[in-house]
């Protein structure tokens, strides 16, 4: 009995990784080539020396091929090989037999036809190569190679009539724009132009493109038919129209015209295309009519075409945002700098038709000068009142009134109103808006209207429905009291500044009690202007008014010159010196040291030593401090350093300062002298806590 055998037992490959030169399959290739591997011994050529050993090869070589065809029929490469190996050996019966067996199996086969077709040509085969090529161009008449060489075949024979019919059948399929310019270049190769030119009128209406068109009249143009080339060129327009209609027909046609002097056709025909094409679609006709006018138009010329170009511009940029206010404002510049009426009418009615999308203020300023502009437009250049008054009118209606208004517009229909002498319509308008929505700049445009026609009652109502409709505002005040003086009639005058003084609630108060006072010192009237700085004081203790009623002492005049200067000198002082103490008392220090340099430069202007060393000996010392910075939760944030200033007034009534500088001096001499024996003790009332920490003080520079 027979042992069961064995399988081989693998090696296991302990070291897995991979190795450090990797073989390839390119290696081993290069490697073969290198050694000869690959390389096959040439087969041993075989020389034929009588018919009966090349009957043998031929009938070898025929089983060889019927072999292969027998095996695969569709393989067409072993149709060709047979065939051209047939006809190599002369056989070209046999030949053809093969090309007719391999059309019989795939008779849509291009190049089966293209070889068959050259096998019956390069044997000087005509007959048989033009019915071959009748039959290709029966079977498959949308092969455009079959046609191409099938007409240069019969051209090349010289049978131009045969290559015209052929061109014809070929025609009637309506084939691709080559095939035809094809044709035109037969015929203009024999100078048959009328035939050439009758090809082109079947062409461009078989492939109706805007290149073909032009490429027949410049046919015409070429052959010197300039009134056939434009004519060409009108045709087309009219055959593409309105809607299909392309910038390069209108570009080659200018440039045509243009070509034959004929400028002014080339500019009409420019004008026209801008006039019919869509804007989007002209930018290129636009540079070349730009480019004309440049050579041939004059400054005039130019600038149209400039300006047709600006307004496709901004036609763009107003469709794509018809809210974009200033581009409707240049575009309006440019139509009205054109002076067609009409045109400018619309363009303004497409510009107001814009409504701002919300209504905000911010969003209406722009577009109510679309307004204002218009109604001036109408007023000043086209003179139509009626329509100016209507615009107004309409433009009012559009404005949400009772969420904001344009005082501006108001007062311009007015004005409108009053330079078509209808006062009571302005008046009406005005009222009419303060009622709606009462603002300071209506108010004061009626006063200023109302002056201007000497209605001073007038102007007296609409002030007191102006300070009912604001009493803080302190300027109707003034402007009120100010027409009251300028009427002559004082006590009315002082009567509104005394109700304008006494509101609870004021913008600019200093304003009104300055012009207050200036208004009873104007009138000579001292006396009541002193009360007036004494009740002003009464309300606030500012050193602005203090050291103003001290210059109004100073500036008084009581008779003799002389006495005058001396009292003024103590009017003043005085007011100084209770500004001073009254300064004092309310701490203010700042306040303190302006009163004190103003009180100085007028003692110094005075002329008085003794009192100029009084003030002197007031002025303050600046110090140098650090305090602690604590936010607003009360957190401690560290220390900064500020200036404050120490009066010699305040020093008299704290010791506790004296006793600071005294330390002080007794320090700096133990430091210039060391052998002195040291100072005694001084002994004094413990200093009261303070916040800021002691700092090195530095007297202020006079």
């Amino acid at each position: 009995m027979e042992r069961p055998q064995k399988m081989p037992k693998v090696a296991k490959v302990k070291n897995k990784a991979p190795a450090e030169v990797q073989i390839t399959a390119e290696q081993l290739l290069r490697e073969a080539k290198e050694r000869d591997l690959e390389i096959l011994p040439p087969p041993p050529k075989q020389k034929i020396s009588d018919p009966a050993e090349l009957a043998d090869y031929q009938q070898r070589k025929r089983k060889t091929f019927e072999d292969n065809l027998r095996k695969n029929r569709m393989v067409v490469s072993h149709w060709i090989k047979y065939a051209q190996w047939e006809e190599q050996q002369q056989e070209i019966q046999r030949a053809r037999s093969i090309w007719e067996r391999a059309l019989d199996n795939e008779h849509r086969n291009v190049t089966l036809w293209l070889k068959y077709a050259e096998m019956e040509m390069k044997n000087k085969q005509v007959n048989h190569a033009r019915n071959l090529w009748d039959r290709a161009v029966t079977i498959m008449p949308r092969v455009n190679q079959f046609w191409y060489k099938y007409t240069y075949m019969e051209e090349m024979l010289e049978n131009v009539a045969g290559a015209r019919q052929v061109f014809e059948r070929w025609m009637e399929w309506q084939p691709e724009e080559q095939a035809w310019q094809t044709y035109v270049n037969f015929e203009l190769r024999y100078k048959e132009i009328d035939r050439a030119r009758e090809i082109y009128e079947r062409f461009v209406y078989v492939h109706p493109d805007v290149k073909n068109w032009i490429k027949f009249a410049r046919f015409e143009e070429s052959h010197g038919f300039i009134h056939g080339s434009r004519r060409v060129f009108e045709r087309a327009v009219e055959f593409f129209g309105d809607d299909y209609i392309e910038e390069r027909l209108f570009i080659a046609f200018a440039h045509f015209e243009e070509g034959q002097k004929e400028h002014d056709r080339a500019r009409i025909i420019y004008k026209y295309a801008l006039d019919h094409l869509p804007k989007d679609r002209t930018q290129e006709l636009f540079k070349a009519y730009t480019k004309h006018e440049k050579k041939y138009g004059d400054r005039a010329g130019i600038e149209d075409v400039i300006v047709s170009k600006r307004k496709y511009q901004y036609e763009q940029e107003v469709a794509a945002n018809p809210t974009n206010y200033d581009a409707w404002f240049d575009y309006l510049r440019l139509i009205e700098a054109e002076g067609d009426r009409d045109q400018i009418r619309e363009t303004y009615e497409r510009a107001i038709s814009n409504v701002p999308p919300a209504n905000e203020k911010n969003f209406w300023r722009r577009y109510i000068y679309l307004w204002i502009n218009y109604a001036l437009y109408e007023e000043l250049e086209a003179e139509d009142a009626e329509r100016t008054r209507q615009i107004y009118k309409t433009c009012l209606e559009l404005i949400p009134h009772k969420q904001f208004t344009f005082s501006k517009l108001w007062l311009l229909y007015a004005q409108f109103e009053i330079r078509c002498k209808e006062l009571q319509r302005a008046r009406k308008a005005l009222g009419l808006a303060i009622g709606m929505c009462p603002r300071d700049k209506l108010f004061r445009g009626y006063i200023d209207l109302e002056i201007q026609l000497r209605e001073f009652e007038r102007c007296r109502m609409l002030y007191e429905k102006f300070l009912e409709f604001g009493p803080e505002n302190c300027v109707t005040w003034m402007k009120f009291a100010e027409l009251e003086n300028l009427l002559g009639d004082t006590d009315r005058a002082r009567a509104i500044f005394e109700l304008a003084v006494q509101q609870p609630r004021l913008d600019m108060p200093e304003l009104l009690w300055k012009a207050y006072i200036d208004f009873e010192v104007a009138l000579g009237e001292t006396e009541l202007a002193r009360q007036l700085y004494e009740r002003l004081l009464e309300r606030t203790q500012h050193v602005k008014v203090w050291m103003s009623f001290a210059k109004f002492e100073m500036g008084l005049s009581h008779g003799d010159s002389g006495q005058d200067a001396e009292l003024n000198v103590r009017l003043a002082r005085r007011i100084y010196e209770r500004a001073n103490e009254m300064l004092r008392q309310l701490g203010d220090k700042e306040s303190r040291v302006l009163l004190l340099e103003a009180w100085r430069d007028f003692e110094r202007d005075a002329s008085d030593s003794q009192e100029m060393q009084k003030v002197m000996d007031k002025m303050p010392r600046r110090i140098k401090k650090r305090q602690k910075i604590v936010s607003d939760n009360g957190v401690e944030e560290g220390w900064e350093e500020v200036f404050d200033y120490i009066f010699p007034e305040d020093e008299m009534a704290r010791p506790n300062l004296k006793l600071l500088a005294a330390a002080k001096m007794w320090k700096t001499r133990k430091d210039n002298t060391v052998d002195d024996p040291p100072a005694p003790a001084i002994a004094s009332e413990p200093e009261p806590a303070v916040d800021a920490a002691p700092a090195e003080t530095t007297d202020s520079g006079d």
